[in-house]
């Protein structure tokens, strides 16, 4: 067990309108929707416009989780934008989110843990409440991954989409925090095999691609996944003193559904308890964990006093998941 100050207190999430199908694909590169179910589990994605960037999003995510619990924005302290695919690297997403929200007082600061982003914000925002100086962190994993995506590249284009998902994480009045375990893990050794490079042509003292595109061994991520992640979602579930069975919801990070898959079968959750986001859009980096929680708790499949499990994993190769008591 971890010690513990906050609970998620509001969520929202949001997705472009246009949707780039296995069939759109399909006239794109040689590939098939057969062969995209087979190997990934997604029939389609969500893909922003020209002129939607990754801010868009964010604020969609927000104006969502807003008008869903009527949420005031005007306390918070701290903004937490986790993203790979900032429109600006200074000003950072969340000093944009500040400006668009009119939020007076408050910190604020992007962070980098590709797919890992939403779990590693949770982790950093209950720290800054344990520290006493906040009491309000409003929280989003958002990307738009189609801006990075090599449309000419069959074996990643078929998996990457775009979308946001934005929690209200808060001080528990009582002091009794909701977040009962965290993991986190880095195998920087590893992390040529997943990677976006404009400026270094190294790395591990191994070329790289500058083409500004998302650049994967597809090969040795799910090898990775299968055998490292794994390890680290049983170690957390060991920290939280519980087993799987005692876990309602476990949400992964919708890289893949055969990832997905062979988590279950090595970790002990069965199918029914996982929540994903991968079969309608894709992968889409630090947001498909709040997405898949979003649409789950819009339908009421989540409810106020399950357990969840979040677990995010991905370039760096960074790994990292909390265990939570659903609050709302």
């Amino acid at each position: 067990m971890m010690a513990s100050n906050s609970m998620i207190t509001a969520i929202g999430s949001y997705v472009p309108s246009t949707i780039l199908s296995n069939a759109d694909l399909e006239t794109m590169v040689e590939t098939s929707d057969e062969w995209i179910r087979q190997r990934t589990g997604i029939l389609e994605r969500r893909i922003s416009a020209s002129d939607e960037g990754v801010a868009d999003l964010i604020f969609g995510a927000i104006d969502d989780m807003v008008k869903r619990y009527g949420s005031a924005l005007e306390d918070v302290d701290y903004i937490l934008v986790a993203t790979s695919t900032p429109e600006t690297i200074f000003p950072s997403m969340a000093s944009r989110v500040q400006a668009r929200y009119g939020i007076a007082a408050c910190g604020s600061a992007d962070l980098q843990a590709a797919c890992a982003g939403f779990a590693v914000a949770l982790q950093m925002g209950n720290g800054l409440l344990l520290s006493g100086l906040y009491r309000k962190i409003l929280i989003v994993g958002a990307d738009a991954l189609s801006k990075i995506t090599d449309y000419t590249d069959r074996t990643t284009c078929i998996l990457f989409g775009d979308g946001a998902g934005a929690v209200l994480l808060e001080a528990s009045p009582d002091g009794n925090g909701q977040l009962l375990a965290a993991y986190s893990h880095t195998n920087g050794q590893g992390g040529h095999h997943l990677y976006l490079s404009n400026l270094s042509s190294t790395l591990n003292g191994l070329p790289l691609q500058t083409s500004g595109k998302i650049v994967q061994n597809g090969r040795e991520v799910y090898r990775w996944a299968v055998s490292q992640v794994t390890q680290g979602i049983e170690e957390l579930i060991q920290n939280s003193g519980m087993t799987p069975r005692d876990i309602n919801w476990f949400v992964p990070h919708s890289a893949n559904q055969r990832i997905i898959d062979a988590m279950c079968e090595r970790t002990g959750f069965e199918p029914e308890q996982v929540l994903s986001s991968i079969t309608y859009y894709g992968n889409t980096s630090a947001a498909s964990i709040p997405l898949a929680l979003s649409e789950a708790v819009r339908s009421g499949t989540v409810k106020k006093e399950d357990l969840l499990l979040l677990y995010g994993f991905g370039g760096g190769l960074t790994q990292a998941g909390v265990v939570l008591r659903w609050s709302i």
